[in-house]
């Protein structure tokens, strides 16, 4: 058993919990790119691409986060592309967080009366132009608090990629566990440190709700 003092479990677990800050960034700005391109794909009213998006979309949120992982640390390299545990991370949360926030997004330009869409047809607006100065500024308003929301299942799923080998908040927590036949103060630690992290953003997006009158 390994000598470590509470001040050296917490000191590890807060390095750790670095890393999990850092994936949960890179999984989210990715995400939103790819979310992003799903959108526009999704709501362009032309077959293949609502096709294409849709599948994405179905088959992302169809199936679980760690079906995901295995599939791309496990499969890829089968197919000849080996890939590390930190790849495959960063390319299922990626992958992950961009189905969600497509739909979540659609959701909210969905939203928007349909009758702004048409008013800006009659002015003569093109596409890009509807989506540019009407639709999106106004979506982008409902979507901020669910955006935010959601930002707090990324942080959470980060913990799965323990699976794969990744060393984050959840992996470093099973190691020292092991280490010093200390599970309670461990995991007691790691529940406080992602309460930490995660708590903040469940916060803000209350709070932008109730701010933006997203409910009326």
């Amino acid at each position: 058993m390994v000598e470590f003092g509470t001040l050296d479990i917490l000191r590890n677990l807060i390095d750790a919990a670095l890393w999990t800050v850092v994936l949960s960034v890179i999984a989210f700005a990715g995400g939103a790119l790819v979310g992003l391109v799903a959108l526009f794909a999704l709501v362009s009213g032309r077959r293949l691409p609502v096709m294409l998006a849709r599948g994405y979309v179905e088959a992302f949120q169809g199936t679980p986060l760690l079906m995901q992982l295995f599939l791309i640390f496990f499969g890829l390299p089968l197919a000849g592309i080996e890939v590390s545990a930190w790849t495959a991370a960063i390319v299922s949360l990626v992958l992950f967080t961009g189905a969600f926030l497509a739909e979540i997004w659609r959701g909210c330009v969905e939203a928007v009366p349909k009758g702004q869409s048409e008013a800006a047809q009659a002015l003569a607006m093109s596409y890009v132009e509807r989506m540019r100065w009407v639709i999106l500024p106004q979506a982008m308003r409902i979507a901020v608090p669910p955006t935010v929301g959601f930002s707090v299942q990324v942080v959470k799923g980060t913990a799965l990629t323990s699976i794969i080998g990744f060393v984050e908040l959840a992996k470093a927590g099973t190691m020292i566990a092991n280490a010093t036949f200390e599970p309670f103060t461990v995991y007691g630690f790691v529940a406080l440190i992602y309460f930490a992290l995660c708590y903040p953003l469940s916060f803000a997006a209350r709070r932008l709700e109730r701010r933006l009158h997203v409910a009326r």
